[in-house]
């Protein structure tokens, strides 16, 4: 299937073939550069990085992809560009349009992403909004493709924590899309919205999957093959809300006990990191301090144990977002 030209803003933007196709361009094109031998698709094209929000993975994959593929870089941050400050988005769009063969955004309202491919010609690419995190979707289902010899299809995995964030939105809705077995698991108040666990209804009665929204952990984690979770405060939420999230969500931190509630001793853990399983940064000593906890959604004994494969999660951004820009621009 031919995706160039192609935006990609949230995950219903490919179908499942659409999907599974960048997943195995990525798979070769992970194969080829560990054994020296990739291509480069991408030479002399140039793509904007745009980044309201913060970066550690994000930005290091988009940079390191391009590089790979023979591809350049400018980076803009809220400091260095005009966007929504001194010029409206529609005006940045149609401005880096002539300068640039794709755009990647990483910022708050899925509203700026979807106006610059409104105003632009060329691909634009969702690096993380409020809604939607499309791109660490690629990397997650290619991380669960390596880790289980099973097919997709026949793939379980529970996500335990804020599952009305854009990690617990996209793993619903991609899952439903790809056909999968996905269980959220977490306090009724923080579920998704009933328009996205419609949307995903309504893609599994295409793709046949199978979804499960509850509040019970040893439902929600039996027989998985993965746990996924991620951070109780999203990016941009103010601190006094830790009290009251660490009150409700702690019945879904990932222990050694929940991984033995799912009677599978291979189970898999996955974040999309970063993670404050440790006292060792700035908020997890705060925490600390505050709380008397340490290891937040996840403990350290989980996050640095055989069953966790975060780091293998991690690298794979970067694949999963070559396999994407190589496969809408080349």
């Amino acid at each position: 299937m031919d995706l160039k030209g192609r935006d990609f803003l949230k995950e219903i933007d490919f179908d499942a073939n659409e999907l599974l196709q960048i997943i195995q361009r990525a798979q070769k094109l992970k194969k080829q550069k560990k054994s020296g031998r990739e291509k480069k698709h991408l030479k002399g094209k140039n793509i904007a990085l745009i980044f309201e929000k913060t970066s550690t993975r994000t930005r290091a994959a988009f940079d390191v992809a391009a590089h790979d593929q023979g591809a350049f870089t400018t980076f803009f941050d809220s400091t260095s560009s005009q966007l929504g400050h001194k010029e409206s988005i529609s005006d940045t769009a149609r401005v880096l349009d002539k300068m640039f063969d794709a755009i990647e955004y990483r910022g708050f309202a899925q509203s700026a992403v979807e106006d610059l491919a409104q105003y632009s010609s060329v691909p634009v690419y969702n690096g993380l909004t409020d809604q939607w995190h499309p791109t660490q979707m690629l990397a997650d289902f290619m991380t669960m493709k390596e880790h289980c010899n099973k097919d997709l299809k026949d793939v379980s995995f529970a996500y335990l924590g804020d599952a009305r964030n854009n990690m617990g939105n996209s793993l619903l809705v991609t899952a439903a899309i790809l056909g999968m077995d996905v269980r959220l698991v977490s306090p009724k108040s923080l579920t998704p919205s009933s328009e996205i666990q419609n949307m995903a209804k309504d893609l599994t009665k295409l793709s046949g999957g199978k979804i499960t929204i509850t509040e019970d952990v040893s439902l929600g984690v039996k027989d998985v093959d993965f746990i996924h979770t991620d951070v109780w405060v999203s990016m941009g939420e103010d601190e006094n809300v830790w009290t009251e999230r660490i009150n409700l969500l702690n019945p879904y931190r990932v222990t050694q006990d929940v991984l033995k509630m799912t009677n599978n001793e291979n189970v898999k853990f996955m974040h999309c990191l970063p993670a404050y399983y440790d006292d060792k940064t700035e908020i997890g000593k705060k925490i600390k301090d505050t709380f008397g906890i340490v290891g937040i959604e996840v403990t350290k004994d989980v996050f640095n144990s055989e069953n966790s494969i975060v780091f293998d999660q991690a690298e794979n951004r970067m694949h999963t977002i070559k396999a994407l820009m190589v496969e809408t621009l080349s």
